[in-house]
């Protein structure tokens, strides 16, 4: 007898019905032009006769066609897809004793903007693909924008930033057949051992987390942070989520690909519109230079973690977020965030990823969002009306701010533009690197201490089991047998059991130990 069971329906959630909404609280307004003009008729062009060529002169026309061509910014070139909320981050704990940011200040509540996303898929992609999920926190505070620009996981692929680029090539598409292909991606694991870390998490189960909300942000990089007396420490960030980590298993992240490709934009939207907050707590490692000084590995590298047990988590603050866009585009599309965007008292490290991003994310908004992009509301740290910006910057397209209005251009004068006050408080901290200028190689640091224990004490023997078979799936599909030899080969330098069990699994030779 066939099966006459009928599959479940969803239920409807929020944003289902936010045109349904929006009609029960607003009224038809006159239809205009972007200009202003009132329209007559929208459905049909001004043309010679019925039958006729249209005419240059039907300007609402045009200019709608003009407006519609344009519509579409520049993608991301990575973290295209992605979803986005407001809320408030509010300090709970006093660490000046380590760091003079008011934005940290116990007590202090400061609006922020987060943006969550997958990494190397297209703005059409399936939120629950195997992929490391972007973390982006913007915080309006007092003194400036702080984009705390982290990942959900504590480790990166590579460590130079030189490499980053082909790190992403061989996660987007073939160049030829334009699709995604498993041999690019193996290959350059294969070529670049520094991976293993982020490629064991990337497997594990909380590679596919469940939506947005129930998954960890880390700021990853070493960051310096500076107190009131010009002593510094280095620091790790860490969001961690309040809801409990919850992950989607691998056959149900493939149904829900093709059945809901935007399960976690909507799991976000709906949890807020219904007033279930997500909250983040936000945590520091801090480890002061006496201390990393003595590592066994370097502390700025970006495929390594700080010891928890050594280094233990120190409580700073809440993020809660309480507050959908109001309109997609221009507050979550729009958004731009760089990691050179840091408050008196948060610095950036001698990490080469993060040397890297500092210059490499504001660069990208120049190009995709143009030269104005901080006048863009959603970047706009006068959203703080305590902040008001004052700079010798002029111009540029898309000036529609008041463009320092009168104020001298040009600096030093005489007529009261903008001065240093207070150097003492704002002068970043004295850096003290030294060393011949050289294209340093670092392909002989230690690459699989921490993914060993990561594989035997991090993750459970369910786990274990887990990562080893999302590993077989994907590996297997590589039709060039000799990039999965020598995968397995890296793989197996973390642990010989690990490596037996996919030699075995994939039907290759692990080559001899010596």
């Amino acid at each position: 007898m066939a099966n006459t069971k009928q599959p479940e329906l969803k239920e409807p959630g929020p944003s289902d019905n936010q045109l349904i909404d929006y009609k029960k609280s607003n009224k038809t307004e006159q239809l205009t032009t972007g200009y202003g003009r009132p329209i007559g008729e929208r459905s049909t062009v001004i043309t010679v006769g019925p039958r006729g060529p249209l005419l240059l002169s039907d300007f609402p026309y045009i200019e709608d066609t003009q407006r519609f061509d344009r519509e579409r910014i520049p993608e991301r070139v990575v973290h295209a897809k992605g979803g986005g909320a407001f809320g408030v981050f509010e300090a709970t704990d006093d660490i000046s004793d380590i760091c003079k940011a008011k934005v940290l200040k116990k007590g202090t509540k400061t609006r922020v903007l987060a943006r969550f996303s997958t990494v190397a898929g297209e703005s059409g992609s399936a939120d629950t693909v195997r992929d490391p999920r972007g973390f982006a926190i913007k915080m309006y505070t007092e003194e400036g924008i702080w984009d705390l620009v982290a990942n959900n996981t504590p480790i990166f692929f590579v460590r130079d930033p030189f490499l980053f680029q082909m790190f992403i090539h061989s996660q987007k598409r073939n160049p030829q057949t334009h699709l995604k292909d498993p041999n690019m991606v193996w290959d350059f694991f294969a070529s670049n051992p520094q991976a293993t870390h982020q490629f064991l998490f990337l497997y594990s189960d909380r590679g596919v987390p469940d939506g947005f909300r129930h998954m960890h942000g880390y700021g990853s990089h070493t960051f310096k942070m500076v107190n009131d007396k010009d002593e510094f420490v280095w620091v790790k960030f860490h969001f961690r989520t309040d809801q409990g980590i919850k992950n989607v298993e691998p056959k149900r992240a493939k149904i829900l690909a093709g059945e809901q490709p935007d399960y976690a934009l909507a799991d976000l939207y709906n949890a807020i519109a219904k007033k279930d907050y997500p909250s983040w707590t936000l945590y520091v490692q801090v480890a002061t230079h006496e201390q990393v000084q003595k590592f066994s590995f370097n502390p700025f590298d970006l495929t390594k973690v700080f010891s928890q047990k050594e280094f233990p988590l120190r409580r700073v603050g809440k993020m809660t977020l309480n507050e959908n866009p109001e309109n997609y585009f221009t507050q979550i599309e729009q958004a731009a965030f760089s990691p050179a965007h840091m408050p008196p008292g948060i610095e950036a490290s001698p990490d080469k990823m993060l040397q890297g991003r500092l210059f490499s994310y504001a660069d990208t908004h120049l190009h995709r969002l143009g030269t104005n992009y901080l006048l863009i509301p959603v970047n706009n740290p006068e959203t703080n009306k305590n902040v008001k910006v004052c700079t010798y910057q002029r111009d540029g397209a898309m000036q529609v701010g008041h463009n320092q209005n009168g104020c001298p251009n040009y600096y030093r004068n005489t007529f009261h533009g903008p001065e240093v006050t207070k150097p003492e408080k704002h002068l970043e901290h004295a850096t003290f690197e030294s060393g011949m200028a050289a294209r340093h190689e670092a392909n002989d640091d230690d690459n699989f201490s921490q993914p060993r224990v990561f594989y035997q004490k991090v993750l459970d023997d369910r786990g274990r089991a887990h990562l080893i078979q999302n590993i077989v799936e994907h590996l297997q599909q590589c039709t060039d047998k000799d990039i999965i030899s020598r995968a397995v080969a890296v793989l197996a330098n973390v642990d010989d059991d690990f490596g037996r069990q996919l030699a075995t699994r994939l039907n290759v030779n692990l080559p001899k130990k010596h």
